[in-house]
């Protein structure tokens, strides 16, 4: 196991200093020694005032940028070495509590513990790195996946409860959660969401429209609602126009059935003769499942790290 030194200083960045030796860092891939390790992190982040998870250029703030900067500075290497990718280019105003990526580096490390620290004492308040763990080489943050699940909180009261601004859409309307739930049921099963789905601004080709929604489930709770939908991916903007769809029933604007009259035309313009996507800050992505062979850690790895619990032996403060 090769050790990486931490370097910490009161008037200078935490930096962390790669090996000189690394003749004994890889492992072996089908014959090749990769020289690369892979580390996954899940992310949890306060999306109001970031454009978002992918990467833009400063002075735009972005979940990636912040994270990347982050780790440059730890590992003195630049972003073609790290390789950052997440699991879901979130949208701007987008939350998130279990966003997942990965990284790379060409050096080992025996303890991820002050690693997971210095991260997180560089990242603004609004980002945290929940757990950093070693990967398997075949583990990709992106294409690995098997589901994601999100969250759309709706608060569903006459007036705004301040503390859930930033993490709800407020519906002044009583909403028929039974209607609700009934349309959802439409949106179970493998279906081509081109209605649902906006063209996306970035270069990322022509997506297959044909998803699987796992469930969708309506839960209700005093003034909230929580739709929670889980699916094998989802389309740009898919589950806030499916969400705002179903608000639009909730309020007994449309019947139940007009979901698969939608889902029928395929084209995203039906979709807007009806509703526009749900504001952003009511939507988290909550988890990603894998393949558990994929996120096997590989052996002789060092174990993942949780965040540090600090502890005092005595009181030193005189409260009494």
């Amino acid at each position: 196991m090769v050790f990486v030194s931490l370097c910490l200083s009161s008037h200078l960045p935490v930096c962390l200093f790669p090996p000189s030796d690394t003749s004994h860092l890889g492992d072996k891939i089908d014959g090749k020694i990769s020289t690369n390790y892979k580390w996954r992190m899940i992310v949890a982040y306060d999306g109001t005032k970031f454009k978002g998870w992918q990467y833009q250029p400063p002075p735009t703030p972005t979940i990636q940028w912040h994270i990347e900067d982050a780790l440059i500075r730890i590992t003195k290497l630049d972003r073609g070495d790290l390789c950052l990718v997440g699991a879901g280019r979130t949208d701007t105003g987008v939350h998130a509590f279990g966003q997942v990526a990965h990284f790379t580096t060409p050096f080992n490390y025996n303890n991820l513990d002050r690693f997971h620290s210095a991260i997180n004492g560089i990242l603004p308040k609004e980002i945290r790195i929940r757990e950093i763990s070693p990967a398997h080489p075949e583990f990709h943050a992106r294409f690995s996946t098997m589901s994601k699940m999100y969250r759309y909180k709706i608060y569903n009261e006459p007036v705004m409860d301040p503390f859930h601004r930033l993490y709800a859409f407020h519906s002044e309307y009583r909403l028929n959660t039974e209607a609700m739930r009934e349309a959802a049921k439409y949106f179970v099963g493998k279906h081509d969401f081109s209605s649902f789905g906006n063209v996306p601004s970035r270069n990322d080709g022509t997506p297959n429209p044909v998803k699987e929604i796992f469930r969708f489930d309506i839960n209700e709770s005093s003034a909230i609602l929580d739709l929670e939908v889980e699916g094998s991916g989802f389309l740009y903007r898919q589950v806030r126009n499916m969400v705002a769809l179903l608000i639009q029933v909730g309020r007994e604007a449309l019947p139940p059935d007009i979901v698969p009259k939608i889902l029928e035309a395929r084209d995203r313009k039906e979709l807007a003769k009806f509703s526009l996507p749900a504001p952003p800050h009511g939507l988290c992505l909550v988890s990603i499942k894998y393949d558990p062979e994929k996120i096997n850690p590989p052996s002789g790895a060092p174990p993942a790290s949780f965040g540090r619990t600090h502890t005092i032996s005595k009181c030193k403060l005189p409260f009494y």
